[in-house]
């Protein structure tokens, strides 16, 4: 029996900054006894909730189902207690995987040679038993493998995701700097948007904010483009719990109102990109999305405004980013009366030049930036 099967525990994996709303996401859809952790939350879920925390948290990179927990201080000992688990039980000689670790306070100090240990433990042990060994595939294998180690206590995991769930399947298409899809799905929660006022994207990029204002209001679940998951390859899995659960979050869709979300960005490649982005989701070409600069705008009068601002930019002035954030700030207070806009400051230090005083910021990273999102109240 693994470990998981004993307490029905799970780790959800988080961005840093987002577990008071992840907590509370994770609860809406059936989880108990979230306990914030390292990096993630700990949650107890049956089979149900956990298919469904999958197919619909915005804001999960991963959820990890633990095989095994034990006292590790040196690769010689984590390789013997992972040969002694039934690895055929959760992959087959012929299924390819992955595995990742990371490391905290641990003995063992390179987190790639203690992956490589995992790996070689559970390749050596099919060698034994069939004669051959499975394949690694590090890009899309059909099974993803976690070691964590923290205060020399090992923690082997099933990715019940099968890979990170922010890869959603609609960005075929980037643009430069794309914001990662469950930060951009924390901010459209922080702006507790009810699809009352009009939502809209000045400086769209790649549509990432659109697209998950748009599945958040059209009750889309997060994964619906997902072709399967890591929990399929559970040994307890249920296909017909699966499908009902998946067919009840389904049903659940709905069209979005009319001109409820639209966009706009500077850039024709920008736009065109957004456009086929969103072409991937349910009603998703019904959103418009026009190339236009954003001083060019009509006014934006009543709305809730979102966006993330190109940042690092190269302008010809000497304070081209300043001037940048300047002229935002400037359309925000002349054009954007009776508005709520909630802007992405990639460089924090953007917050002072844009000449509004926020009603709140919050620290969040997007990759290996240490931004800020801003609140702004912009009165009539």
């Amino acid at each position: 029996m693994f470990a998981y099967q004993r307490d029905r525990r799970y780790f959800a994996q988080m961005a840093e900054g987002l577990e008071e709303l992840g907590a509370a996401e994770l609860m809406r859809l059936g989880a108990l006894e979230i306990r914030p952790s390292f990096r993630g939350l700990h949650f107890q879920a049956d089979p149900a909730a956990l298919y469904r925390i999958n197919y619909q948290s915005r804001l999960a990179s991963r959820v990890l189902a633990p095989l095994a927990v034990f006292p590790c201080y040196d690769t010689d000992h984590l390789y013997r207690k992972a040969r002694e688990l039934p690895w055929r039980e959760v992959m087959g000689v012929d299924h390819t995987l992955a595995v990742f670790a990371n490391l905290s306070n641990s003995r063992i100090r390179h987190s790639q040679y203690a992956a490589l240990c995992l790996k070689d433990a559970i390749v050596d042990s099919f060698r034994q038993e069939a004669g051959r060994r499975p394949n690694v595939q590090r890009i899309d294998p059909d099974v993803w493998f976690s070691l964590f180690i923290e205060n020399n206590r090992a923690v082997i995991s099933l990715d019940t995701s099968g890979g990170s769930l922010h890869r959603r399947g609609y960005r075929r298409q980037g643009v430069e700097a794309p914001m990662q899809e469950t930060v951009a799905a924390a901010i459209v929660q922080w702006t507790e948007w009810d699809g009352d006022r009009p939502l809209v994207d000045p400086m769209c990029g790649s549509g990432t904010l659109l697209a998950e204002a748009h599945m958040h209001h059209c009750r889309i679940p997060a994964a619906f483009l997902r072709r399967r998951f890591g929990f399929e390859r559970l040994p307890d899995f249920n296909p017909g719990l699966w499908l009902a659960v998946k067919t009840a979050a389904d049903r659940a869709i709905r069209a979005p109102g009319p001109g409820r979300i639209s966009g706009s960005d500077a850039a024709a490649d920008a736009v065109e990109t957004a456009r086929a982005n969103l072409r991937r989701l349910p009603h998703g070409a019904a959103i418009r999305i026009d190339q236009l600069d954003v001083s060019r705008r009509e006014d934006l009068r009543e709305r809730v405004i979102v966006c993330n601002p190109p940042y690092g930019l190269r302008l010809t002035s000497p304070n081209g980013m300043e001037a940048f954030y300047r002229a935002v700030g400037d359309f925000l207070k002349r054009r954007c009366a009776g508005s709520t806009a909630f802007i992405y400051f990639g460089d924090r230090a953007m917050l002072k030049h844009i000449g509004l005083k926020p009603a709140w910021k919050r620290p969040l990273k997007n990759g290996g930036l240490d931004g800020r999102l801003a609140k702004f109240e912009l009165y009539a």
